[in-house]
C-alpha cells in the first residue's frame, strides 16, 4: 500500500496555477504514474436553493463561499486508502450539480486553488505547498479571456466582480498566504524550474 502525498498549487485567479498543475500531471503521467488532480472550485457551496440574483452576489473570493470542510475529509479519506464521491460545480449556474465522480486513491494528489493556503483547516493536509506569484494586472487579463471565452460572461460583469470582490480578497486572503507557501513560484504557470523542482519532488515520491 502506498503513502498519499498532498501537494497544494495556490494563487490569484489568473496567476497560472491550472497551467502549471496541468503541465506536471501530464509530464509525469507520461511516465505511467498516476496523479489525482482536484480543484477547489469544486467545492464552492451548493446554491440550487437560492434564486441567480442571490448567486451572482455571492463573492466567491471569500473563504466562506468553499466547503472547506468536505475538501479536507476528502483529504484524509484519500489518504486512508479510499474512494471520494468528487464534487462538480457549475461556474454558468453557479452551484453545484447533482452528479459527482468517483475518485480512487493514488500516491500524488494536487490541490490547486486560490484559497488553499488561506484556510487554516487546510493546511495540515497538504505535504508540499506552492504559491504562483504573477501580478495582478495579468491575471487580470487572463481572467477577463477565460470568463468571456470559457464561462459565457461579459466584459464589465468581469470588471465589476474584479473590482469589488476579486481585487479585495486577493489582498486580504491570498497575497498574505504565500508567505507559508514552501515554494513561490515566479513567472506563472510556464516557469521550467520551478516545473522541473515540483516534478523531481514527485518522482522521488513515486520511486
Amino acid at each position: 500500500m502506498f503513502e498519499t502525498r498532498i501537494i497544494a498549487i495556490a494563487g490569484g485567479s489568473g496567476s497560472g496555477k491550472s497551467l502549471f498543475t496541468k503541465t506536471i500531471k501530464e509530464e509525469i503521467s507520461q511516465s505511467g504514474a498516476d496523479i489525482i488532480v482536484l480543484c477547489e472550485d469544486h467545492y464552492y457551496r451548493d446554491q440550487s436553493h437560492m434564486t441567480m440574483e442571490e448567486r451572482i452576489r455571492t463573492n466567491y473570493d471569500h473563504p466562506n463561499a468553499f466547503e472547506h470542510s468536505l475538501l479536507v475529509e476528502h483529504l484524509l479519506q484519500l489518504k486512508k486508502g479510499n474512494s471520494i464521491e468528487y464534487p462538480q460545480y457549475s461556474h454558468a449556474k453557479h452551484t453545484r450539480l447533482d452528479e459527482t465522480i468517483k475518485i480512487d486513491p493514488a500516491p500524488v494528489i494536487i490541490v490547486e486553488g486560490i484559497l488553499l493556503l488561506a484556510v487554516s483547516e487546510l493546511l495540515p493536509v497538504f505535504d508540499v505547498k506552492v504559491f504562483i506569484d504573477t501580478p495582478l494586472d495579468i491575471c487580470l487579463l487572463r481572467r477577463i479571456k477565460r470568463d468571456i471565452q470559457e464561462r459565457n460572461r461579459d466584459l464589465d460583469s468581469v470588471i465589476v466582480q474584479y473590482q469589488e470582490t476579486v481585487k479585495p480578497m486577493y489582498h486580504r486572503f491570498i497575497e498574505p498566504s504565500r508567505f507559508i507557501a514552501d515554494v513561490v513560484v515566479t513567472q506563472g504557470g510556464k516557469n521550467r524550474i520551478a516545473l522541473d523542482v515540483i516534478k523531481s519532488h514527485i518522482k522521488q515520491i513515486l520511486n
